[in-house]
């Protein structure tokens, strides 16, 4: 996989899956740019630890001015964008989570803010690295479309599919630049540090999903437009 000495940026990257990937990429050689609200402190350690290049932007991925001067700031101080994870996003709810509302009891706030985060995120983060890619005429971007969720998780179902679509209708626009544009899953349910530990023994950890990224952002432009899955090793395109 061609990652080493490429620059990734990946968004939610404080915590859980995120949090991760930023080792997983470093380890594999790539430089990476966390992007989180949230403080990045143990990620930043955690890279640096093993030797990774790592440098830390507080955004909101909401907000797209912060956006916009998060793009700028990557760029400027690795000279290069080659590869978005859109990552951040609020999960549907687990079992060790607060039920979300049902649809007849939930506040336009709350859904508007899952839909801001999930595709309004991967939307201003998507526009923003891309004239930074079209200069090069390369880059990969990843659209982070899972498939669960239970019971009163429409929203979180709602804009994980909307992904899929956006990613797919990019993938046709920058064809034409060399930029490849994907959307993936993590591989299915995964327990985060936040799951209780009785919850960890029985679920597998994020630790699945790093493989499964890394293999997407070395895809070729036959994969553009489609939704991958990495089975028995192989990139697969999911019809």
């Amino acid at each position: 996989m061609a990652i080493a000495g490429e620059v990734v940026i990946i968004t939610g990257a404080a915590g859980g899956i995120g949090r991760h990937l930023a080792r997983r990429f470093a380890e594999a050689g790539a430089r990476v740019a966390a992007v989180d609200l949230r403080p990045l402190d143990t990620t930043l350690a955690e890279v640096r630890e093993i030797e990774g290049e790592i440098f830390g932007v507080t955004a909101d991925v909401t907000n797209e001015e912060q956006v916009r001067e998060m793009a700028a700031k990557v760029n400027a101080h690795f000279g290069q964008i080659d590869t978005l994870i859109n990552n951040a996003g609020i999960a549907t709810h687990f079992n060790w989570m607060p039920r979300w509302p049902a649809i007849r009891d939930m506040d336009a706030s709350f859904f508007n803010q899952v839909m801001g985060v999930n595709l309004g995120g991967t939307f201003l983060c998507t526009k923003h690295v891309i004239p930074y890619m079209e200069s090069r005429r390369t880059g990969h971007i990843i659209g982070v479309s899972g498939g669960g969720g239970g019971t009163r998780s429409a929203v979180y179902l709602a804009s994980k599919r909307a992904i899929r679509e956006r990613m797919h209708n990019v993938a046709a626009e920058e064809r034409e630049h060399n930029i490849c544009v994907v959307s993936t899953t993590p591989g299915g349910a995964i327990a985060t540090e936040e799951a209780p530990p009785d919850v960890r023994e029985k679920m597998p950890g994020v630790e699945i999903a790093g493989d499964r990224y890394l293999a997407a952002a070395s895809a070729g432009m036959e994969f553009s437009g489609h939704y991958v899955d990495l089975v028995d090793g192989r990139l697969t395109i999911v019809e």
